[in-house]
């Protein structure tokens, strides 16, 4: 059963945060789906990530594509990836469901902290699923480094 990653951004964009969480998710033989809800939003984060050196070069493709199936990492709008993802890392507020997160071997929501509707819409998350019976843990960057602040 997987967990789900509340990670309240604060100090770092989701285009510094991503690539990091990124990187630790395909470190561990995750594939990935970068879940959001609106298709520029997918073409911004695909440019960004396009951006990194070659060092960190992280594959992947936005959904769409012939070989969705092929990416280790799927940028999508969509509720379910097409490359079989055991990762889902949801931003944007795009919906996670409690069976989704029981199925994955985890799930990362990153939101925006200077965002009060996305602090908002986290909030819901939260509630819902650990109301579930989902297991959850909180992570903020406010001292600077990323620590854990609450566990459910």
């Amino acid at each position: 059963m997987g967990a789900v990653y509340f990670y309240h951004l604060t100090r770092d964009p989701l285009e510094r945060t991503l690539p990091m969480l990124l990187e630790k998710a395909l470190s561990a033989g995750w594939r990935c789906e970068v879940r959001g809800t609106e298709p520029a939003m997918m073409d911004r984060l695909d440019a960004q990530l396009w951006l990194g050196s070659e060092e960190s070069f992280l594959p992947h493709g936005v959904a769409g594509g012939p070989h969705d199936a092929d990416q280790p990492v799927l940028l999508s709008t969509a509720p379910t990836a097409a490359n079989g993802a055991t990762c889902v890392m949801a931003v944007a507020g795009a919906e996670v469901s409690a069976e989704e997160v029981q199925a994955l071997a985890r799930t990362c929501i990153l939101f925006d902290g200077d965002d009060e509707a996305a602090l908002q819409v986290a909030r819901g998350q939260w509630s819902r699923l650990t109301g579930a019976g989902c297991s959850a843990q909180y992570w903020s960057q406010e001292s600077g480094k990323w620590q854990k602040k609450a566990e459910r």
